[in-house]
């Protein structure tokens, strides 16, 4: 088949089709962009669940900003160099494509157009000479009726896909339609082991291995954690001291030498403000939103980062500051959104027997570098500058608390919730279930611990034989306490976090 003839066949928009072809320079065996040395270990995970083939659709969900569509480049930039051809990778970044307005079945016709142009058969015919496709789908879910489009794609021909997003709400809407056809992977920010990397430090990779879950349900797993800590304490000390300073985001240590200030304004405007002034009118048609009233609540949820308020206390604060009636009912609509957008991890009250506990879910941000900059306002994590400033010690315990749920709600499958106080029974932070079995976690961030008093919530979840939790764990500032109880592991924040 000659060349001339496959784009005789072109049949998108000329100005779409050179779009795609800025977005895919492999085709003409051109540079891809200039990419970080150091890859997220998401990349890894993508790579993993491709060369599994458990479903032909890998989804990424993560909020603006912590590295999807730099994982995306890192992934097709080995597979180049373990030999693949350009011209079986397809990459489109559909927030880039303005073409596609008023565009029928975006996706389907953009392969269409690929197959024919540039891979030059049909992905079956691809795939029975050994040499399947590859497509890469970036915000993908922003368009209608994405999902069924997938469906039909994956059912007909023979693909591998990529699809990364930063909606929840979005590509959770579109499970049904992709059943059995998706395995998804969460994506934070940069853990300790990540920013070690960046900073030319050793912590080696994840001590969580990706093959399951199971791992967590064994003490034997968190003492594990927790002589590895400790085996490469200097390191971690350092690598968390950067993390208490700059938080999680790779804009943060990438570059490193950049003033807080300057990096926090570009937070602000690049992850924040861009989720307030575009994702809120991506909502439901015809519903008017109001973005001097999510901002406010995207401050309050940074205050109450790692607690449970209610959404009439919120609802209220919100009503003193904006001098406007706000309801209930509508913060706790902006709550989803901001959930949905993931820079908000909302931990639900723990179900048990399908009774749910009543309570509020618990806050927990993307990371505390958006707290701090959004406030501007600096709470230092790091056990040794807390030290120089105890005052600051209420505050940091709530942040500790928002950190350990958030690195808790990216492990793939985890379920996370928290436990309220209820009767006799005091609260517990956390509490990661894993079919049958139930593990409480409790934070507690203050300079000594008191054996009795900060572990009486774990002691009464263990008790109860309802909650199969075969033992707890204690998640502190630093090394140094252990509780004699044989049930309670205890382990510093900065180990916890080398989990990813």
């Amino acid at each position: 088949m000659s060349k001339e003839f496959l784009f005789s066949q072109m049949t998108l928009p000329s100005e779409l089709v050179e779009d795609l072809r800025r977005q895919n320079p492999w085709w003409e065996g051109r540079a891809l962009p200039v990419l970080p040395p150091h890859q997220r270990h998401l990349v890894r995970q993508i790579q993993r669940r491709i060369e599994w083939k458990l479903a032909p659709i890998v989804v990424v969900r993560g909020s603006r900003q912590i590295g999807k569509t730099t994982a995306q480049l890192h992934f097709v930039e080995d597979l180049l160099k373990t030999g693949v051809e350009g011209r079986r990778i397809l990459r489109v970044q559909f927030d880039d494509l303005r073409e596609l307005d008023g565009f029928d079945s975006p996706i389907l016709r953009i392969v269409d157009w690929f197959e024919r142009t540039i891979l030059g058969r049909t992905c079956n015919e691809a795939a029975r000479l050994g040499e399947s496709g590859f497509l890469l789908l970036d915000e993908v879910q922003n368009l209608e009726s994405w999902a069924p489009q997938l469906k039909s794609l994956v059912d007909s021909s023979t693909v591998q896909v990529v699809v990364t997003g930063s909606s929840a709400l979005r590509i959770e809407a579109g499970r049904d339609s992709l059943a059995g056809r998706i395995t998804t992977l969460e994506a934070g920010t940069l853990s300790l082991t990540e920013i070690a990397a960046l900073r030319g430090l050793d912590l080696g990779g994840p001590f969580l291995k990706d093959n399951g879950l199971e791992a967590l349900t064994h003490a034997a797993f968190w003492l594990g954690l927790r002589e590895h800590g400790l085996s490469v304490k200097q390191v971690r000390d350092t690598t968390f001291a950067a993390f208490s300073e700059r938080g999680g985001y790779p804009l943060a240590h990438l570059r490193a030498d950049a003033p807080w200030q300057q990096v926090a304004d570009q937070l602000n405007e690049t992850v924040i403000k861009r989720v307030i002034q575009h994702d809120l009118r991506l909502g439901d048609r015809g519903r008017k939103r109001d973005p001097a009233l999510l901002e406010e609540l995207f401050r309050l949820c940074c205050r109450y980062a790692g607690q449970t308020p209610t959404i009439q206390t919120l609802a209220r604060e919100a009503q003193r500051v904006l001098q406007a009636n706000v309801g209930a009912q509508r913060i706790n609509a902006y709550l989803r959104f901001l959930g949905d957008t993931l820079l908000l991890r909302l931990i639900p009250p723990l179900e048990i027997r399908l009774k749910r506990k009543r309570g509020s879910p618990k806050l927990c941000l993307v990371d505390h570098g958006l707290r701090a900059s959004w406030l501007q306002e600096q709470i230092p994590l790091n056990p040794t500058k807390l030290r120089e400033e105890p005052e600051l010690t209420v505050v940091a315990g709530h942040l500790a608390e928002s950190v350990a749920g958030s690195v808790l709600a990216t492990i793939a499958g985890l379920d996370v919730s928290h436990f309220p106080e209820r009767q006799e029974e005091p609260e517990v932070d956390f509490v990661m279930t894993m079919g049958v079995k139930r593990i409480p976690i409790e934070v507690k961030y203050h300079a000594r611990i008191d054996a009795l008093r900060d572990t009486e919530g774990l002691r009464s979840f263990i008790e109860k034989s309802v909650n199969n939790a075969p033992f707890g764990l204690l998640v502190t500032q630093d090394d140094a306490p252990h509780v004699a109880d044989p049930r309670i592991v205890t382990l510093p924040l900065s180990s916890l976090m080398l989990l990813r």
